[in-house]
């Protein structure tokens, strides 16, 4: 795990850090956050909780990568379409049985070729192994898995097959329509990676355990993300 240098900023470490963690931990705006730190007495414009949102965004969030345990070897992809400039673009995601994200493509195309993008991407993640492969009935995804020699794992089903693929769409959902759509293709990618390493770190899936796991889950939570936000 890399420490990130905070030098030759005005303002702490644990403001920087503050404010990046707001952003992406929860559905907020720049002008949310801007608000949020002002009314703790600390003056930021928006455009400085921008510039360290780009800055040090991806550096916590490869960080946070680093330290993961592996996903499951049960995948589900899907694709969403996303506006970005007035275009219409393609949003694709996987996911574990977990809700573990492990990858998103943002691409202008929905066919075999980004398919076989996105696998190979999951299939360099070391000591990952597909042991299933759930995916809609897009037909660019029997084409990738035949290609890749992975037809026996795949298992193409309608949205009920990969519900936990379309459910995982939501949080974007929301973050497009907070951040009044993304803006670029490039901005989109970033974000979005970005968000999904915080989101898997937070996400305990609260429903699912008793009180007082919460509060140990939560814990490993934060202290993962300290870790990952060590200053050098």
């Amino acid at each position: 795990m890399k420490p990130i240098s905070f030098k030759r900023h005005r303002f702490p470490a644990d403001v920087i850090r503050q404010a990046v963690w707001l952003y992406f931990r929860f559905t907020l705006s720049i002008r949310d956050v801007e608000e949020l730190l002002a009314q703790r007495g600390i003056e930021v414009s928006r455009e400085t909780v921008r510039c360290w949102v780009i800055k040090f965004g991806p550096l916590i969030a490869a960080n946070l990568r680093r330290r993961r345990q592996p996903p499951t070897g049960r995948w589900h992809l899907d694709e969403m379409y996303v506006r970005i400039g007035g275009r219409k673009m393609w949003l694709w995601r996987a996911v574990d049985d977990e809700g573990e994200v492990l990858d998103v493509l943002v691409q202008k195309r929905r066919n075999k070729a980004v398919a076989l993008k996105l696998l190979r991407r999951l299939l360099r993640n070391p000591g990952v192994h597909p042991e299933t492969i759930t995916t809609d009935k897009l037909a660019s995804y029997g084409a990738a898995v035949r290609e890749l020699g992975l037809k026996g794992v795949h298992r193409p089903g309608g949205m009920q097959a990969n519900n936990r693929a379309e459910n995982s769409h939501l949080p974007i959902r929301r973050r497009e329509w907070k951040q009044q759509k993304f803006k670029s293709q490039g901005s989109a990618q970033r974000f979005l990676s970005t968000h999904a390493a915080v989101y898997n770190t937070f996400n305990l899936q609260e429903h699912l355990i008793r009180r007082s796991t919460l509060r140990t889950f939560r814990a490993a939570a934060h202290r993962a993300w300290a870790e990952a936000t060590a200053a050098a």
